[in-house]
């Protein structure tokens, strides 16, 4: 059983590759969790099915914040998900949901991000530039391919490789001319010895430009200030939805949450009763 456990995450993972497209982060993750798993899951072969019983690993990752362990969980349900589709029929046991707070994101202003763009060469400078004025993940800035650029869209290939065309601001534009003009990229705007730049790489890029200016900052916050700006600016969520790649407007929704919070933060600053309350 082990053995076939272990063939099965093999498929699971080349699959989640080749067909839903998902990044390389993302699958080393749902290859460590499986791993992790099944060191702990019981399984039990019944007549016609499998089952999988999730309680010695839930009891051994119980002292994890929820939000891990629901991560955790999704994995192992994707897994399932996937047996269930090639005619290996797999039952779960103890599979209750978690519950996970929902939290805000942390956009970085406006401000601080043309700060932090003073102070860099003109690659970070690109990096930082569109990620936040084309808001995208990073996996989708280190696949992004020079071909699927025009002189005002940005055709960029999404999660399930999905795709999207995004507007590219003229300054955006010239930018990225400027640094294509110097260096000697073939297929992807970020590539050393004709291979894509890692994400890691990127990301790191992202954390060293605003580490100069005393700010701690990573590359999905730069997302977030992007949906953050238009939708404060009076987009309709349906556009933002869409310029984000979100397979649902409920997703998008929680930078509504977003707004509100910073209205109500100008309010309190602003009304004189709110003042008088602080006496």
């Amino acid at each position: 059983m082990e053995k076939l456990i272990k063939f099965k995450s093999r498929e699971f993972l080349a699959y989640l590759e080749d067909v839903r497209g998902y990044s390389d982060l993302t699958i080393k993750s749902y290859d460590e969790t499986l791993r992790e798993a099944f060191l702990y899951i019981e399984i039990i072969q019944e007549k016609k099915h499998l089952l999988f019983n999730l309680m010695p690993y839930r009891i051994k990752i119980s002292s994890l914040n929820p939000k891990t362990i629901s991560k955790k969980l999704s994995a192992i349900r994707s897994f399932v998900e996937y047996l269930n589709s090639r005619n290996t029929t797999v039952i779960l046991k103890a599979d209750d949901s978690v519950k996970v707070a929902k939290t805000l994101p942390k956009p970085i202003s406006h401000e601080h991000i043309m700060e932090a763009l003073l102070y860099s060469e003109t690659k970070e400078k690109l990096v930082v530039t569109l990620l936040y004025t084309l808001g995208l993940r990073i996996s989708e800035l280190a696949s992004l391919e020079i071909n699927n650029i025009s002189e005002e869209w940005v055709r960029v290939i999404g999660k399930g490789n999905k795709q999207r065309d995004i507007p590219l601001l003229a300054s955006t534009k010239k930018l990225l001319d400027e640094y294509l003009s110097r260096s000697r990229q073939k297929k992807f705007v970020f590539e050393k010895n004709g291979e894509k730049l890692s994400e890691n790489t990127l990301r790191y890029t992202v954390i060293k430009v605003f580490k100069r200016v005393g700010l701690k900052v990573n590359p999905h916050q730069l997302r977030h200030s992007y949906a953050s700006e238009l939708l404060n600016g009076m987009a309709p969520i349906a556009d933002v939805s869409e310029l984000l790649g979100h397979s649902s407007m409920a997703t998008t929704q929680i930078y509504t949450k977003l707004g509100s919070a910073l209205k109500q933060q100008n309010y309190k600053t602003a009304h004189p009763l709110c003042k008088t309350e602080k006496l």
